[in-house]
C-alpha cells in the first residue's frame, strides 16, 4: 500500500470519533438522556426544570441570573420557570432593586421535591464515575472547567477563570 497523497481520505481530515467537542457532545447527551428519564418518570421534571430547582435550592435568584449560572437559554429558564411555579414548585416575588424583574424561590413544595432528587442526582453521579479514582475525578472536573473557561474566552465571553 503506497503513502496517503494529498487528494486520498486516508490520514486528512477530521475523524468525528477523535474530536473532542464531539465526544463531549456525545457524553453529555447520553448522561442527559439517562438522567432525563429518571426525573421524567419518577417526578415529572424536564432537565432544565430540575436545573432550575437545583440551582434555587443553593440560594433564590432572578431568571437572568439563572441564565447565566446555567448557561441555558433565556426561553429554556422561562419555560422551566413557568412550568415549575404553575406546578407550584417555584414561587416569584417582586424584586427589592428592579421593579421589572422577579426573585425565583423554591416553595416548600419544591423543597421538599428537591430533597427527594437530590440524593437520586448524587447516585446516578457515583454510578457514572463508579470506574474512575477520586483522584481522576478531582482531574476531570478540573479539566472540564478548564474547557469551559477556554470555550468561554475563545467566544468572547470570558467569565473568568472557573
Amino acid at each position: 500500500m503506497s503513502k496517503a497523497t494529498a487528494g486520498d481520505d486516508e490520514g486528512v481530515g477530521l475523524k468525528l470519533d477523535g474530536y473532542l467537542p464531539f465526544r463531549l457532545s456525545i457524553a453529555s447527551n447520553a448522561v442527559s438522556r439517562l438522567i432525563a428519564r429518571a426525573y421524567e418518570d419518577r417526578f415529572g421534571l424536564t432537565v432544565p426544570q430540575w436545573r432550575l430547582i437545583a440551582v434555587l435550592a443553593e440560594q433564590p435568584m432572578t431568571q437572568q441570573a439563572i441564565v447565566v449560572r446555567t448557561v441555558m437559554d433565556k426561553v429554556m429558564v422561562s419555560r422551566a420557570a413557568h412550568g415549575l411555579t404553575t406546578r407550584r414548585l417555584v414561587e416569584r416575588s417582586a424584586h427589592e432593586a428592579d421593579g421589572r424583574s422577579h426573585v425565583l424561590s423554591l416553595s416548600d413544595e419544591g423543597r421538599r421535591l428537591y430533597a427527594e432528587v437530590a440524593p437520586l442526582a448524587q447516585a446516578y453521579e457515583a454510578a457514572l464515575l463508579t470506574g474512575l479514582t477520586p483522584k481522576e475525578v478531582a482531574q476531570l472536573k478540573r479539566l472540564l472547567l478548564r474547557l469551559e473557561a477556554a470555550a468561554a474566552k475563545l467566544s468572547g465571553e470570558d467569565r473568568g477563570a472557573p
